[in-house]
């Protein structure tokens, strides 16, 4: 399966024609790759994907230095590069003119460093935020962008396999990080998604925590959270949690009541219902159990080309699920000085309007 970039171009273009916008700027990186097909970091240098709707034509302007990528991986084939000496605003005022009345942007993503050239460049201009369409567009998932995600997760369910084996007292959290990067690579991703998340004992009750120094003790929970980017451009987040050594009563009670939220989550999955019900179901297991106030962030959040996306899985959010929509279920018990166990499932509701879990790595307890 492949994807279809005019549809997603067509959209875009009729959404900016109805609201009479002039010219749409696209600068952020992975909307640049939604609607392209090109997937690049500039770091500092200018790239902008320009939509001309007064000539309804669509213009990429890339960094030169990645002039021949961009020529062999972007559906869109206008691509003016810009070497490091030019000034960009200038490169764009030379080609779309001064007369830009109204200019689409995503406001988050444009500095006000670049607000500013922009004003100096179309001194008429006033600006748009085209960032809410391009959110809804991104939205829903498609079945060629399960395939893509379904990949990131079967090579990180990989790492995490063979990674475990690794697991010995006395390693560090750094040691195991970099022992479950290398697999990554190993094993055909082009890298992590974020930072992978190493932690024990008592540092897992961190949920962001950082891997360091600590080395694996008997009786440790390991939680470790992670993902890849694969080479076709998308993410994958998922957490286990295990016990090094030997399991306490009471780490084990912990752990299966993470675990039935997590499934109390996934059941509640469906579309027509308000994805708050997502959370309202995980969270209610873990209240009932008198751990709620260790609870404290929201169950699940969207992914996709990005790790976090929208929607944001959390007990006042009353949109409704809609099939298309791919997100994480992730409840946890984080209790300070003690520890934490966090179980992270990805979901999608399927054009039946039905779950898929596409995590498989086993839930039970593991004794490392």
């Amino acid at each position: 399966m492949t994807i279809d970039y005019q549809s997603r171009l067509t959209a875009l273009q009729i959404d900016l024609s109805n609201q009479h916008i002039d010219i749409a700027m696209i600068t952020s990186p992975a909307n640049v790759f939604y609607y392209t097909g090109f997937n690049s970091d500039p770091h500092e240098r200018f790239m902008a994907l320009v939509l001309d709707n007064r000539k309804q034509e669509f213009v990429l302007f890339v960094p030169a230095l990645d002039k021949e990528i961009a020529e062999s991986e972007s559906f869109v084939k206008n691509i003016i590069p810009i070497s490091d000496e030019e000034d960009p605003f200038a490169k764009l005022e030379d080609e779309l003119g001064k007369n830009v009345e109204r200019f689409g942007l995503e406001m988050k993503a444009v500095s006000m460093y670049r607000h500013n050239h922009l004003k100096t460049a179309f001194p008429k201009a006033t600006y748009d935020d085209i960032e809410p369409f391009i959110n809804k567009q991104r939205l829903k998932k498609s079945r060629s962008e399960w395939i893509y995600m379904q990949e990131a997760v079967d090579i990180i369910e990989k790492v995490l396999t063979e990674g475990i084996k690794k697991v010995k007292i006395g390693m560090t959290e750094a040691e195991l990080t970099a022992e479950l990067e290398y697999l990554m690579k190993k094993f055909g991703a082009a890298g992590p998604s974020f930072s992978t998340i190493v932690l024990s004992g008592e540092k897992s009750a961190l949920p962001h925590g950082t891997p360091g120094d600590r080395a694996f003790q008997n009786g440790d929970f390991l939680l470790i959270d992670f993902g890849v980017v694969t080479k076709g451009g998308y993410c994958s987040d998922t957490t286990r949690t295990f016990i090094i050594g030997e399991a306490t009563d009471k780490q084990k009670d912990i752990y299966s009541i993470v675990r039935q939220a997590n499934q109390a989550g996934v059941d509640a999955v469906k579309a027509g219902v308000p994805l708050k019900n997502f959370d309202i179901e995980a969270r209610k297991v873990i209240n009932d159990s008198g751990y709620g106030e260790y609870f404290n962030n929201r169950v699940g959040h969207g992914l996709g080309i990005e790790v976090h996306e929208e929607p944001s899985i959390h007990e006042n959010n009353e949109q409704i699920a809609e099939n298309g929509l791919l997100f994480t279920i992730e409840p946890g018990i984080y209790i300070p000085n003690f520890g934490g166990v966090r179980i992270e499932d990805e979901v999608y509701i399927n054009e039946d309007g039905e779950v898929e879990v596409l995590t498989s790595f086993p839930k039970e307890l593991q004794v490392l």
